[in-house]
């Protein structure tokens, strides 16, 4: 028996309602209207799509609640929304406009309880805490929030641990060193999470072809594989094109279980 990686673009969008990708979590570069590309999306038949807002908690704003009600009403795949999110409120408003899943990034340090309210509130399948990692010196790991740019002094392993504790269906991980790169992902820091937690851990950060989905589903044992550039970017001089691997293709990539 065999298993094919799970496609999960991450889309990401800015307080001026544009669709931008990063490198590092840094220079932002602009790619188009995030709602046209979830209509491409939605032809290439991916298997979910991640919106976050990247610049919401930075800006110490919400989430900007009609735009992504209009992103939702043109996605016919399972949504997953992140970026701002405080309050319980918030989220009964986004389940409420159809997106399956919150992702809680600087409010699971912030208000920790957020996630055990959310996951009474609508399951723990449908909460999902986002740990952004970045390596500082002598190899150590750490934790950040506010698209990077606070540090928190955690370590990753704990936090994700503490993540399930309070009630969190899955866990994005994100690694900034890796995020824009495509030169693949951090095997390391994925394996040192996933098997360190019993939820579903998604890996984001690094991936530049599909062999990257391969090896971050087997060597770096996640549950799923998430990618930016890979889903936005065509070929060596990274032209603007949302594009999806054939499904011909994903089956090459296929992990036997």
């Amino acid at each position: 028996m065999y298993i094919r990686p799970r496609l999960i673009p991450c889309l990401s969008i800015t307080g001026m309602k544009d669709l931008v990708k990063t490198t590092k979590f840094q220079n932002p570069r602009y790619l188009g209207d995030p709602i046209n590309a979830v209509k491409i999306f939605n032809e290439k038949g991916v298997d979910e799509l991640c919106v976050l807002d990247i610049t919401a908690s930075a800006e110490g704003r919400g989430p900007q609640m009609d735009y992504i009600k209009d992103i939702a009403s043109e996605a016919f795949m399972p949504l997953s929304y992140g970026g701002g999110i405080t309050t319980l409120d918030q989220i009964q408003k986004i389940f409420y406009m159809g997106y399956e899943k919150v992702v809680l990034n600087t409010a699971f340090y912030r208000d920790p309880d957020l996630i055990t309210k959310a996951a009474d509130y609508a399951g723990r399948q449908s909460i999902v805490v986002s740990i952004d990692v970045k390596t500082e010196l002598f190899g150590k790991r750490g934790c950040y929030i506010c698209d990077g740019k606070e540090k928190t002094k955690k370590d990753p392993v704990f936090m994700a641990k503490r993540a399930e504790e309070l009630g969190a269906g899955e866990i994005l991980l994100n690694s900034i060193d890796q995020d824009g790169m495509m030169q693949g992902y951090d095997l390391d820091l994925v394996r040192s999470v996933s098997e360190a937690v019993s939820i579903p851990v998604i890996a984001c950060g690094g991936a530049g072809d599909l062999q990257d989905f391969k090896k971050v589903l087997t060597e770096g044992k996640a549950h799923a594989a998430a990618a930016g550039s890979l889903f936005v970017y065509y070929g060596e001089e990274k032209a603007v094109l949302i594009n999806v691997p054939e499904e011909a293709e994903l089956e090459k990539c296929r992990i036997y279980i």
